[in-house]
């Protein structure tokens, strides 16, 4: 799969740093650590940008020791500053407590709210645990679908890619539905306008000129001529009709279970599914740990890493930062083409 281009990190020394706010997530998962493990060569690695790490200070500064940050030098440097957000209730690694529930959604607000008004020019997300939020008594979904509703946006796009030499891109039709849901929620336009901000973002956020996007069936042998379902044939291939029409470069449908060669892949800017679980596991087998997550189609810049917050490991020092590396990465690189455009 052809990578966007990156522009150096020798920005243009006349302009003002990139601003990027970077929510910590659940306190009791791997996001503050992460983000203290990411930060620690923000100068050498991204020298026009400045970090809002949005979050406990003292929760931040606990968890930077875990994996040998020190946290006031990091400070001090001035590349990196905390927008401080107290805990609801003291936070332990590794034991959620739903009092803390509503601190994530503030950390969530107040990047969601700094990035709309131009503070910030882009937002990285260190994970949540949806079950805390909701346990909180606030029905959440997701921060995909969160990002949509605070910004009023009605349609955005879920994008997991991998980074560096590894940059696959998988764009999901939907999102977090039961699967049983899943064909109901496929229809032409929604498939076309996906399409839209899937071929408007690539070019405006990761410089890609002409982008090509390969699109999956929902059936086994995407619906084989209609014996194994009629979704190809009746909504895929007519939603690929009209936005072939509008000059988007979109082909398919193909068969989800041979698509994911690099032969197929080698010339194409991104994969579109049909559902969470057919496109994102192979994204994540082929690139877990370098991965990130990126919400198209919104206003704002935003990024995440593609993983969870991985209890188990909070507080131990043993947790991968280079997720959360490559979404920093990327919010810096999109909100350069944003800037340059």
């Amino acid at each position: 799969m052809t990578a966007a281009s990156t522009p150096s990190s020798a920005a243009g020394a006349a302009q003002a740093p990139l601003q990027i706010a970077i929510t910590t997530g659940e306190p009791a998962g791997v996001g503050p650590e992460l983000t203290a493990a990411a930060l620690a060569g923000a100068a050498a690695h991204w020298p026009d940008a400045q970090f809002v790490v949005i979050g406990d200070a003292q929760l931040l500064a606990q968890r930077a020791k875990a994996v040998g940050v020190d946290w006031a030098s990091l400070a001090a440097s001035g590349r990196v500053r905390v927008q401080h957000v107290p805990v609801a209730v003291p936070a332990e690694a590794g034991k959620l407590d739903a009092a803390n529930g509503r601190y994530v959604l503030t950390l969530l607000d107040t990047a969601i709210d700094g990035a709309m008004a131009g503070t910030f020019d882009a937002m990285v997300t260190a994970p949540l645990q949806k079950s805390t939020i909701n346990d909180a008594g606030v029905p959440f979904t997701g921060h995909t679908e969160y990002l949509a509703e605070r910004t009023h946006t009605p349609r955005v796009v879920m994008m997991l890619a991998g980074t560096g030499q590894r940059p696959l891109r998988v764009a999901l039709a939907t999102t977090h539905l039961p699967l049983k849901d899943v064909s109901a929620a496929l229809t032409i336009e929604g498939l076309v306008e996906t399409l839209r901000i899937i071929n408007s973002d690539l070019r405006r956020h990761f410089g890609v000129p002409l982008p090509r996007i390969l699109v999956t069936g929902l059936n086994p042998h995407a619906g084989e001529n209609g014996y194994l379902g009629r979704e190809e044939i009746d909504v895929i291939s007519p939603a690929l009709n009209a936005a072939c029409a509008e000059g988007i470069d979109a082909r398919g449908p193909y068969p989800a279970d041979t698509l994911f060669q690099p032969r197929y892949l080698k010339d194409a800017d991104c994969v579109l599914a049909m559902f969470h679980d057919q496109g994102l596991p192979v994204l994540k087998y082929a690139t877990f740990g370098e991965g990130i997550n990126v919400t198209l189609g919104l206003p704002i810049v935003r990024t995440s890493v593609d993983h969870g917050t991985a209890l188990d490991l909070a507080g131990t020092g043993r947790a991968d930062a280079g997720s959360m590396v490559a979404a920093v990465d990327a919010a810096v690189s999109m909100a350069r083409h944003r800037r340059a455009a």
